[in-house]
């Protein structure tokens, strides 16, 4: 089995029809000679009749095979394309997040979100960034647990970590101040008591009328009512219906978790967030809301925390890629089909 980064090369499958096509559209082109009873007619274009029948059929399947090979040969190389890049941890603060990316001169590289092992996960697709690329980690502290051998990357490798960034859930009790009508209601009661029961029931949701001192999330679902001006929380979660009350979000950013489109964006009152799936409409929405808000909290805190570093280049103490390998031999099988698929075709011509 092949395995490859670049799955997508498959879908270039269907090229298989047109050495199909050809072989179906070719026919014997007939020669037009003069007779000595007809040099006082008129001349006339000879007419040739296409018949649709299989011709040179292992000269067909050779080039099929050959296509083949080619589309999996492209498909297990790996072509290194990407260039300075920026893995952003999701929850970490925004503003904070741009003045790090500006210090470390990363303000023209590209932004992925960080993996929630984002070592690891840099370390096994280090192969798609060119040997030129630079990389910029900014997460949150606690979030990177250190791993037991000091990692040695391809590239330069440079993690920023800070603390004291609000989380979106806690650990054991959240405190949710609940502000919806009655419409809507109850299916914000029904969502929250979902969440109680999911991940083993690792976390409990408190809700309340009005926020207080211990309250880490307020859900709005107003209408377009301004919220009182002692409202307070680390974040909010308006409704679809409720975001004119809250000019901040005009200008929210737009992130994707778990197939969940939110938008957010910071004010005095508290990180807002947005979304067409507040409240959800169905348990997978649910399920899957509660999944990308979880991706957004950090988890409990490792023992060992990856700190501020830089880790230098380290090319020389890397092994080769082992996901290139099968290319080689793709590579061979393909020069054979070639060489096959030229031999056929003299002979046909001869």
């Amino acid at each position: 089995m092949i395995l490859s980064s670049y799955p997508l090369w498959w879908l270039a499958l269907p090229v298989l029809l047109l050495p199909i096509w050809w072989h179906r559209q070719k026919r014997q082109r007939l020669k037009a000679e003069p007779l000595a009873t007809a040099r006082f007619l008129p001349s006339a274009r000879p007419e040739q009749l296409r018949v649709w029948q299989w011709r040179d059929k292992l000269l067909l399947l050779m080039r099929c095979l050959m296509l083949i090979a080619l589309i999996a040969w492209l498909a297990a190389t790996i072509f290194p394309w990407r260039g300075d890049t920026v893995l952003v941890d999701a929850g970490a603060d925004r503003a904070w997040v741009d003045q790090q990316i500006a210090a470390a001169g990363f303000g023209g590289a590209t932004r992925l979100p960080l993996p929630q092992d984002g070592l690891a996960w840099l370390r096994q697709h280090e192969r798609d960034w060119r040997s030129d690329a630079k990389l910029l980690i900014v997460a949150r502290a606690n979030q990177l647990a250190m791993p037991a051998r000091l990692p040695q990357f391809s590239h330069p490798v440079e993690l920023r970590t800070t603390a004291g960034q609000s989380t979106a859930v806690a650990a054991s009790e959240s405190h949710v101040a609940l502000a919806a009508q009655e419409t809507s209601r109850q299916a914000w009661r029904s969502l929250f008591a979902a969440f109680d029961s999911a991940g083993n029931r690792a976390s409990r949701y408190t809700l309340a009328a009005e926020p207080g001192a211990a309250t880490t999330l307020i859900v709005w679902d107003a209408l377009n009512a301004k919220p009182p001006a002692g409202w307070h929380a680390p974040h909010w979660w308006v409704s679809s219906s409720s975001t004119s009350a809250f000019p901040e979000l005009a200008k929210a950013s737009t992130l994707i978790i778990n197939g969940i489109t939110l938008k957010y964006a910071d004010s005095p009152r508290g990180r807002l967030w947005t979304s067409d799936a507040f409240p959800p409409s169905d348990a997978d929405t649910a399920h899957a809301l509660y999944d990308a808000w979880q991706q957004l909290s950090p988890g409990p805190a490792p023992a060992y925390a990856t700190p501020s570093q830089t880790f230098a280049a380290a090319r020389s103490a890397l092994p080769a890629i082992v996901n290139a390998r099968p290319a080689m031999w793709l590579g061979v099988v393909l020069l054979v089909l070639f060489m096959l698929e030229r031999i056929l075709t003299h002979a046909r011509r001869n």
